[in-house]
């Protein structure tokens, strides 16, 4: 997770070859209270190829906060709106974009809303993540063995989680195939 290794991770692999465009696609958070969790959302250049099949598929246009932390409150992500005004947030995207720019290779970011704006999340996932971006499991494992009360909570997020991945991957499906 996270803008630095978003960078690492597509540097390279945009120098390896020639691409026609590219999509960066996952979860984001939900600002805007009009955006329920499994609403796969958008953001496109204006010459990308699937904005008409991306709009047809049921996603809607929105406007994309690349933050570098998890806004992991209801009141976090009233903040964000405000300053922002950005109706979606996530970590990676803004630097796959920018270096899509650089390259002159159209791109979008899809995401699905995995935790609406007016919903907490369980645990504040930023005191879980290692420097390289990636989940400390036994940091996890320590948060949720000292508040065992949030493992209803953790579970609930994982089924929206699981349902909004299948929501973004049929959404994909139909952009890709037509």
């Amino acid at each position: 997770m996270g803008a630095a290794a978003a960078e690492r991770a597509v540097k390279c692999k945009l120098a390896e070859r020639n691409w026609r465009l590219v999509l960066t696609c996952g979860f984001a958070g939900g600002l805007s209270p009009d955006l329920p969790a499994e609403k796969v959302v958008f953001d496109a250049d204006e010459n990308f190829p699937l904005r008409l099949a991306l709009t047809s598929a049921g996603a809607v246009p929105a406007r994309f906060h690349c933050a570098e932390r998890v806004a992991v409150t209801a009141r976090e992500k009233a903040a964000l709106r405000e300053r922002t005004g950005a109706e979606v947030v996530e970590m990676e995207s803004g630097v796959i974009r920018r270096l899509c720019r650089e390259r002159g290779i159209p791109s979008a970011t899809v995401r699905v809303i995995s935790d609406a704006a007016h919903e907490d999340l369980p645990l504040d996932f930023n005191a879980l993540m290692q420097a390289d971006g990636r989940l400390n499991v036994a940091r996890l494992a320590l948060a949720v063995l000292s508040r065992p009360q949030k493992i209803p909570a953790l579970m609930a997020l994982g089924r929206r989680s699981k349902a909004a991945a299948a929501r973004l991957a049929s959404v994909l499906e139909t952009v890709l195939r037509g």
